[in-house]
């Protein structure tokens, strides 16, 4: 070997050194941050340093009162017991963020503290505290520390940003969901919206019930593609266009109509589902129309289902238009029963067979409207649905004697 290649290789340890850092950092962006979950990325960030460099490790995060809470911790836990006493040395610094060390006694033992903070976008969310029992972490060990650190710091930021999004989504929904118009009272109303989960998207499922001339009401049940603040924000536009619309006093096919032309002046909004059925308690009729959404059912007085066959038009926004109405008896023996799709699909399940399902239940005989949806929620386990589910049932209030 030449003395310039010699020069170029540079001492075997410290090569070996470096190639290992660089073997660690590969396999830290591999191992830290593979859930968007605070909680998470600190369990993960504490064994990824546990696995290969540390005796024992502890994650805190700073609260808003400026509290550190522990949230992560692996190996050997009592370490973490030793209290730093004095000022600590300085081992590196990088973008003014300080790698401090102390060693302190355990039992009589030399303990070795590295405390390295969790810095991203100017902000510091916490520290990691990193223990060994035997010798001083190398130069090039500190720096990998750092640098699971701050990768850690980079998940926790997208892991808050992605949370405050699906918060803001979903007081959104909740807030245009949880409340439809006030339908006529000669009608008995339920409703139930279940959202997928605390750590999933929100979708647009939504419901609305609008007040027409004659003790007529207009229900209905929406559902824009896609998940997230995008979808809850056009679900709001539909709804809002709807209640215009609806105000004309048209019959629903006529609705859709309306509707789809006006939504595809905005190339922007998304496409979306609706299904509406206009209740006339007066005269025992009920008149539906479907824009690319699924059939709704009706419980009968024995409590069982039948699907009603709604002529199915394209999805709202596409401009096509093509929508038709049908209209059938319904008397105060019957429960309609509007949904969206995640009350009733099934992953790698035909469609036709989960509809099926839902004509198949047989419910208590006898059940009020708000006992009913429980039931048909809790047959089909739709609070551990794969989709957001929203549920609209009607019934028309017998007139007292």
């Amino acid at each position: 070997m030449s003395e310039h290649d010699g020069r170029s290789a540079g001492p075997p340890a410290e090569y070996e050194a470096l190639l290992a850092r660089l073997h660690a950092t590969e396999a830290a962006a591999e191992q830290i941050g593979t859930r968007p979950n605070e909680t998470a990325i600190c369990e993960e960030l504490a064994g990824f340093l546990f696995r290969n460099l540390c005796d024992a490790v502890a994650v805190d995060l700073r609260a808003e009162d400026g509290r550190l809470n522990r949230i992560a911790a692996a190996g050997a836990v009592g370490l973490l017991a030793a209290r730093p006493g004095g000022s600590p040395s300085v081992r590196a610094v990088d973008g003014g963020h300080p790698l401090s060390e102390w060693t302190v006694l355990a039992s009589g033992t030399p303990v070795h503290l590295l405390s390295v903070p969790l810095p991203a976008r100017n902000r510091v969310y916490g520290e990691v505290v990193a223990v060994r029992a035997q010798g001083r972490f190398s130069d090039h060990e500190a720096a990998t520390i750092h640098f699971t650190a701050r990768l850690a710091a980079m998940h926790l930021g997208h892991a808050r940003e992605l949370a405050a999004t699906e918060d803001t989504a979903m007081h959104l929904q909740r807030a245009l969901v949880s409340e439809p118009g006030r339908p006529h009272p000669n009608l008995e109303m339920a409703s139930r919206y279940l959202p997928v989960g605390t750590g999933a998207l929100v979708g647009g499922d939504w419901f609305e019930t609008v007040r027409l001339h004659f003790g007529r009401t207009l229900l209905v049940v929406g559902d824009v593609m896609g998940h997230g603040l995008a979808a809850a924000v056009d679900m709001n536009a539909y709804r809002s266009t709807l209640r215009d619309v609806a105000a004309t006093d048209l019959a629903p096919h006529r609705v859709l109509r309306q509707l789809d032309a006006l939504v595809a002046e905005d190339p922007a909004r998304r496409p979306a589902t609706c299904l509406l059925v206009r209740v006339d308690p007066t005269r025992g009729v009920a008149d539906f129309a479907s824009a690319g959404h699924l059939p709704p059912a009706v419980f009968g007085a024995d409590s069982t289902a039948a699907l009603v066959e709604v002529p199915v038009g394209p999805p709202l926004g596409t401009g096509v238009g093509g929508y038709e109405g049908i209209t059938r008896a319904i008397t105060t023996e019957e429960t309609l029963l509007m949904f969206t799709d995640g009350l009733v699909e099934r992953r790698g399940e035909d469609i036709d067979l989960s509809l099926a399902r839902l004509a198949g239940l047989r419910l208590p005989v006898g059940a009020a409207v708000e006992e009913l949806v429980d039931a048909v929620v809790a047959a089909l386990d739709a609070r551990h649905a794969e989709d957001d589910v929203a549920v609209l049932a009607a019934r028309i209030r017998r007139r007292r004697a």
